[in-house]
């Protein structure tokens, strides 16, 4: 049976939000940082519920035959639970991004000018199978002075209600007012026209952030009536030039395509320059096709694996713009660095790019000439993420421009405001 949902009542749950937002926004950091701890000790004292709210929604998955990378990501286990909990506690611990001021300075006519950083207002999050989003979303958006309004996917709803459950009770212990407790909301439907209705409540809500898939993304940057900060895919490359040290590139290509293969960060596009070819590519190759990993192979790279009796799909230009978000991998060998870089502008997604060699001017060019939000050096593209950079959470990976550019912490969920001093000046 097909299920429905109130229009009205979501609008003034949005309103609400919103309300509570304004209120929160006035606390001091103190207050806010009390909250998020009493959060993470309510998702740990309501672990179990959670887990049994999460077996609900794993049954259903696979009644309904998802893909095991969906499952791995709708997963929830106690040690995931408190990989939630240490998010929020990290956030925590982080400097208050609210009120500080990013420069002042004096105009010749004596007034003072100052930028004051200042909540967004009401974060609309849309996301997929991926419960730990629901945390970490509403610990960012509390630290920073935001509302926030969920919207789960359907495969996860149970699971991400028993987290806003646990949450809501953790804020309800703490020393925040009582009109700011409601700043986290949440879209209790599973219904397709409820999320089409939260994009038209463009008077509650600042901005919509989706996380998931390429049809999600289409599907709100079509819909929203609220301005979008999407990122698109995750089709992120690793090159290894000849240069490279020979353990360091086997460690870092296993990490970044097996590590974790169903997420946004990892590998989906092996690039070898030239000069790698008889270092490098029989080597990863063999790891690879250990790991279990269906390889998709230019001529080149297909040639060595023949030798090797390694099992192989011909690589298309179809797989090099692909996001597998499993255990398979595109390769090709390429003339040089320059080769790899109009590769990547071909066919990346400006997510996150890696480049393992230990040749200096190379690095250099790969840094100015990539595109991507995120660029690292020797190092696994896995570490494309929010609180493996330092923002201790992230609410978002940003590949547009507007306002905020790859992993999104606490400060990309403030703005500014300028402040004006003076001493009695007119304008002549």
């Amino acid at each position: 049976m097909k299920e429905t949902f109130d229009p009205q009542l979501l609008t003034e749950q949005a309103r609400g939000v919103r309300r509570a937002a304004r209120q929160l926004a006035r606390q001091p950091g103190s207050v806010r940082d009390d909250a998020l701890q009493h959060m993470a000790q309510s998702l740990r004292a309501h672990t179990e519920a959670i887990l049994q709210a999460n077996q609900a929604d794993l049954a259903r998955a696979r009644h309904n035959d998802l893909s095991d990378a969906f499952i791995d990501r709708l997963r929830l286990t106690p040690e995931r639970i408190e990989q939630m909990a240490a998010a929020i506690d990290e956030v925590r611990a982080l400097a208050d991004p609210v009120g500080g001021y990013d420069e002042m300075w004096m105009r010749p006519n004596g007034l003072q000018v100052a930028r004051k950083r200042i909540p967004l207002g009401v974060i609309g999050i849309i996301y997929e199978a991926r419960p730990n989003v629901t945390s970490d979303a509403a610990a960012l958006c509390l630290k920073s002075g935001n509302g926030v309004m969920l919207k789960g996917g359907s495969d996860a709803y149970a699971s991400n209600l028993a987290v806003v459950t646990a949450m809501r009770q953790g804020l309800r212990a703490s020393a925040l007012p009582e009109d700011a407790c409601q700043a986290i909301g949440f879209v209790e439907s599973r219904a397709r026209e409820a999320t089409t209705h939260l994009l038209t409540l463009s008077e509650a809500i600042d901005v919509i952030i989706p996380r998931g898939g390429k049809g999600l993304i289409h599907f709100v940057h079509q819909h929203s009536r609220i301005p979008v900060i999407k990122h698109d895919e995750g089709v992120c490359h690793l090159v290894v030039d000849g240069s490279a040290d020979v353990e360091v590139v086997e460690r870092v290509v296993l990490n970044a395509k097996t590590q974790r293969p169903g997420v946004c960060n990892a590998a989906e596009t092996l690039l070898f320059t030239r000069n790698a070819l008889g270092v490098h590519v029989e080597r990863c190759l063999k790891a690879l096709a250990r790991a279990g990993v269906k390889l998709h192979l230019c001529e080149t790279s297909a040639a060595i694996a023949e030798s090797l009796d390694i099992a192989y799909t011909p690589a298309t230009d179809q797989a090099y713009a692909t996001e597998f978000l499993s255990l398979e991998l595109s390769v090709k060998v390429v003339d040089d660095l320059e080769a790899a870089i109009a590769h990547i502008d071909r066919f990346g997604s400006r997510h996150s790019e890696a480049l393992l060699t230990e040749n200096y001017p190379q690095t250099q060019r790969f840094i100015d000439a990539v595109d991507s939000s995120v660029v690292l050096i020797n190092a696994s593209t896995r570490f494309s993420d929010g609180g493996q950079l330092g923002l201790g959470a992230e609410i978002g990976i940003s590949t547009t421009r507007m306002h905020a550019y790859g992993p999104m912490g606490l400060k990309e969920l403030t703005t500014t405001k300028f402040v004006v001093l003076g001493t009695g000046q007119i304008r002549e």
